[in-house]
């Protein structure tokens, strides 16, 4: 099939090959629920019995893993934060002995504490399992070459990606992030069909094959798999149009295992499948807490149901998004495209303002690249926002203003709030070479 949101011609199968998939993909709903409760009851016990914040928590609440009959009671228990790692750093949140942890991953730590995550022998292997699943229902295959640029180190993009991929079967080549030249060269020296890197950092290096006078759709590459930030429709149409691919989205997170909680399936590009034997999701009211229906927007939140050496108990993601029925996986919810968080939503003069919003305005704005950066400020007792734009290099300089008031006019009439906007030369603005940071704030405090 051709790419759902562009003209693409790589093809790949209209379905997936049903010999390929694992027992638990092919599991009926019924079948699948039973199968988490179980698990979900042998987790409540064993944070209870080896986390002291935990029972805590559980004694504070009222509530006793005895008291989870059904899925529906994990609304009883208490969230998790992120302060609730902090707070237990480094390894108070373990439910294991020091001896029988294999790997310890963590955040960078810039707004506080780093977050730590700890790994027994059984979770790697699980982790490897849903990474190889993810990979595969990207599209990826025994045998293939991954070229692996998301970073290694103690974020977990890129052990994971790595364990992930050899153990579905394919040959990894670990270039990790940075030095956007040599990740052409490696391209097009060693024929990668797979590639694995920040959608923001792709981006950079397309514009890095075009920078030298190759053609990006010539390359070898024909499935992208993107993740570790938001990133919208407009960005996978420009992607796959640019580098001839099929761009799928993974997500994951550190604090429940890292990528490959979810991924979406290359046959239909409509979600993330979220694999449900491993990670148990709800959508919550993010002020209220409330539980609610699928179908309603709200804030992630996960459970894990397998994990031993760091199990996480109704983790709030911070991730803004919506459950829906299972396509390709149909046993398997799907979780929408994450449109922002709860904590880079942007309150500009009283209206909320999310990043991936103006994405979406400059990406269908003509003679302007996908690269941005937002910088808040101060002017007088107001909030103020500047978008800095690079135009493309084809781009008459012209052209730049008209399409600063066309960028202006479509945040004003989405979201309803004035900001300035500047198209920059091309190259100009910093690049990301892992997690993009979108969000300058430079307000005034006090």
């Amino acid at each position: 099939m051709t790419a759902t949101t562009s003209g693409t011609s790589r093809r790949l199968g209209a379905a997936p090959d049903a010999a390929l998939l694992d027992d638990t993909e092919r599991m009926s709903v019924d079948e699948l629920r039973t199968l988490q409760l179980e698990r979900l009851r042998w987790t409540l016990r064993r944070v209870y019995d080896n986390v002291p914040h935990y029972r805590r928590a559980f004694d504070a609440a009222g509530v006793h893993p005895d008291d989870c009959r059904e899925l529906a009671d994990l609304a009883k228990f208490p969230t998790t934060g992120k302060n609730d790692l902090r707070d237990n750093y480094p390894f108070g949140m373990f439910a294991v002995a020091q001896d029988q942890v294999r790997r310890v991953h963590a955040s960078s730590g810039t707004t506080g504490r780093p977050t730590v995550v700890g790994y027994s022998e059984k979770d790697l292997d699980t982790w490897a399992t849903v990474m190889a699943r993810s990979i595969r229902a990207a599209g990826g295959r025994p045998g293939d070459k991954l070229h692996n640029a998301y970073g290694y180190g103690l974020f977990t993009g890129g052990l994971g990606a790595h364990y992930g991929a050899e153990k579905l079967g394919c040959t990894v080549i670990p270039v990790s992030g940075g030095m956007t030249p040599r990740q052409v060269q490696l391209i097009q020296d060693f024929q990668p069909r797979v590639i694995m890197v920040t959608p923001s950092y792709m981006l950079t290096v397309i514009d890095e094959f075009e920078k030298q006078g190759l053609d990006p759709r010539a390359s070898s590459l024909e499935i992208g798999i993107f993740g570790a930030e938001p990133w919208t429709e407009q960005m996978r149409q420009e992607m796959e149009e640019r580098l001839d691919i099929h761009a799928v989205d993974i997500y994951g997170l550190s604090e429940v295992i890292g990528p490959g909680v979810a991924e979406e399936c290359v046959e239909t590009k409509d979600g993330l499948h979220i694999w449900e034997d491993h990670f148990y999701p709800e959508i919550i009211d993010p002020g209220s807490g409330e539980v609610l229906p699928d179908g309603a927007k709200g804030e992630l939140v996960f459970t894990s149901l397998t994990k031993e050496a760091m199990p996480v108990i109704r983790y709030r993601t911070r991730d803004l998004t919506r459950l829906l029925p299972g396509t390709a996986r149909r046993g398997m919810r799907r979780m929408e495209k994450v449109t922002g968080r709860t904590d880079d939503m942007i309150i500009l003069r009283g209206v909320n303002l999310f990043p991936t919003q103006i994405e979406e305005i400059v990406l269908r704005t003509p003679g302007l690249s996908p690269h941005f950066v937002l910088e808040l400020t101060t002017r007088g007792r107001m909030d103020h926002l500047v978008c800095r734009i690079e135009a493309r290099p084809d781009c008459p300089s012209e052209r730049r203003t008209s399409a600063a008031a066309e960028v202006a006019k479509g945040v004003k009439d989405t979201v309803g709030s004035s900001i300035e906007v500047l198209v920059v030369d091309p190259e100009t603005l910093a690049r990301s070479m892992g997690k993009l940071q979108r969000v300058i704030d430079n307000r005034q405090r006090g």
